[in-house]
């Protein structure tokens, strides 16, 4: 049987998604825990990576098992076997050609971040910090341009291996509550750092270090140096992943 799961997790703790030498990812975690529980080797395979320290309200990932556990005993009894900041929110049967990243059509991102001189202990681990003055309005005209399909190759980090940098971002929203602002940009696909660039974009936009006209110039040319610096991992969140 093959099973989709959903997966709520708080990143500081991991060295992100993928499983990998010496550190601890979410899931290898989680691979060794279904395994001890389902006794016998598992392989999760995840809608997409998240980098070390970004979180994820709602990631996907599939994995195939012979266990006759039934599968609504799974999330129960693994969640006691995981640790705190990792918790399975759910689980479905899937067809056997099924895949966690390749059947995706649609990913949601959240980012936070918060307006304020003095750094917050308590969002240092959730937010990324913006130090005033911001212009809000000019933030919100600034992703208005990003919205669409675009060669977003500026808005990725070196080092990624992909096809084309071609994407297509169906909605990038923004809003404030108090002192915080949250950035959700939802898209058929993202590149490796894309939404902590367009975070970092669209606050050098509101800060008047890039115009428009700078923004637009960087999805024509490619140039990553015209967009702006990468944000945070703190202040990132897998939001949600769409299937068929």
């Amino acid at each position: 049987m093959r099973y989709l799961i959903t997966v709520e997790y708080f990143g500081k703790a991991f060295n992100g998604w993928q499983t990998q030498k010496e550190v601890i990812s979410v899931q290898q975690t989680l691979e060794e825990v279904l395994s001890a529980l389902l006794r016998e080797k598992i392989s999760i395979t995840g809608s997409g990576r998240t980098d070390a320290g970004v979180h994820a309200l709602a990631q996907k990932a599939h994995f195939d098992t012979n266990s006759t556990i039934p599968m609504n005993k799974i999330p129960l009894a693994v969640n006691t076997m995981l640790p705190e900041d990792i918790r399975i929110t759910g689980i479905e049967e899937k067809a056997a050609d099924f895949h966690a990243q390749y059947s995706a059509k649609r990913k949601t991102y959240l980012y936070k971040f918060y307006v304020s001189r003095t750094s917050s202990p308590i969002r240092r681990h959730t937010h990324a910090q913006i130090l005033p003055p911001l212009d809000f309005k000019k933030m919100k005209d600034a992703a208005k341009i990003l919205v669409g399909a675009h060669d977003f190759k500026a808005f990725c980090a070196s080092g990624s291996l992909v096809k084309t940098t071609t994407r297509t971002l169906y909605r990038l929203e923004l809003w404030q509550q108090g002192d915080e602002i949250f950035m959700e940009a939802e898209g058929n696909g993202f590149l490796y750092n894309m939404v902590r660039i367009i975070a970092g974009t669209l606050v050098y936009a509101g800060k008047s270090k890039l115009s428009e006209e700078d923004i637009r110039q960087a999805l024509e040319t490619g140039d990553r140096k015209k967009a702006g610096k990468t944000f945070p991992a703190s202040g990132l969140y897998l939001k949600d992943v769409v299937y068929e």
